[in-house]
């Protein structure tokens, strides 16, 4: 029985020091006073710079969430504009801490990138926009299209099932960026432009006629994007992860970025552990009590976060969809803090 004892004390002791090792990158952040973030290189309503560089959008927030947990200020965060193409080497190379760049979930990126997807910020799929002028109203009338794609995506395996499946002929034309791929396809070089349907709304307010163009009704493809951070540190892949859960589960549970601090002195049971009166939850992080608190501060719940920046509050007027609560008909749902 001493054996066995001194066997798991020698294995507990063990794992507790590897996880030590590996758990660098909250203190790599704290002392350099910055949340180093991976964005787009500019995509309305998910990450988008105005003409100051300050930067909004649904994957901003995330990192501005990220930044209110550490620092309980919003505003220390470094934003890296990134391709498609160079994305997971700037996380992998730890040029950024977390990847929040509208970014398809999928087995090969899960396992073979050396990097793990936290959650899914945003449950969308990947559609198609015509002009107007081609009287085309779906998806399966294009056949022979030529079709404006961007190289680095999930874009053009899906693209090439979605045709084959359908018996359908069409031309790629590829490009490097996400801005020469739209340039490209409002010059007419192509009939078609495809992306995650949240992208087409978002790149049509581009447009210098945005109401030429239209949205075709297909979804072709599972695209839920959410933030990636490197593989080997728990601590972090922990901090990411339950800030996106704070979010949902303050929508939940009615805390907005206005009543935050009213709820925080209320006596309900789940309320106090969530908002850190009662309990040690933001410490087993690593973080503060009041973690959810300074988090629903800096960007409010993820209701408030889509309804700005993608929703209904937002030029790109999207439905809440599959995007919404559990309990309202979507598939955002979050574990108990508990």
């Amino acid at each position: 029985m001493k054996r066995v004892t001194l066997a798991l004390s020698l294995a507990l002791a063990a794992g507790l020091a590897a996880q030590a090792a590996d758990a660098q990158t909250l203190k790599t952040v704290k002392d350099r006073g910055m949340l180093s973030c991976g964005v787009s290189q500019g995509l309305p309503g998910f990450s988008s710079p105005d003409d100051k560089g300050n930067w909004t959008g649904l994957d901003v927030d995330v990192c501005r969430a990220i930044a209110g947990a550490i620092f309980n200020d919003p505003t220390k965060v470094k934003y890296v504009p990134l391709s498609a193409k160079d994305r997971f080497t700037a996380l992998q190379s730890g040029e950024v801490d977390v990847l929040s760049r509208n970014t398809t979930w999928t087995i090969s990126r899960d396992t073979s990138l050396g990097a793990n997807f936290t959650g899914v910020t945003y449950y969308d799929g990947q559609g198609f926009m015509v002009k107007k002028s081609l009287k085309v109203n779906s998806a399966l009338e294009l056949n022979s299209a030529s079709v404006c794609v961007q190289t680095g995506t999930t874009t053009e395996q899906n693209l090439a099932d979605y045709f084959k499946a359908n018996n359908m002929k069409y031309e790629v034309i590829a490009f490097g960026t996400n801005d020469e791929t739209v340039k490209a396809y409002e010059a007419g070089r192509c009939d078609v432009f495809t992306t995650d349907q949240s992208g087409l709304y978002a790149n049509r307010l581009k447009l210098a006629n945005p109401g030429d163009h239209m949205v075709l009704p297909e979804i072709i493809s599972k695209e839920p994007l959410g933030p990636m951070v490197r593989h080997g540190d728990d601590q972090w892949f922990d901090i990411v992860k339950w800030t996106l859960f704070a979010m949902i589960t303050a929508e939940e549970l009615g805390v907005t970025a206005k009543n935050v601090d009213e709820k925080a002195k209320g006596e309900n049971p789940e309320l106090k552990r969530v908002l850190g009166t009662d309990g040690n939850f933001g410490e087993q992080l690593g973080l503060s009590k009041d973690w959810v608190v300074r988090i629903v501060k800096a960007v409010g719940n993820y209701g408030e976060v889509f309804d700005r920046n993608v929703g209904a509050g937002s030029p790109l007027g999207i439905n809440r969809g599959l995007n919404n609560l559990w309990n309202k008909g979507g598939l955002q749902y979050a574990p108990p803090i508990r």
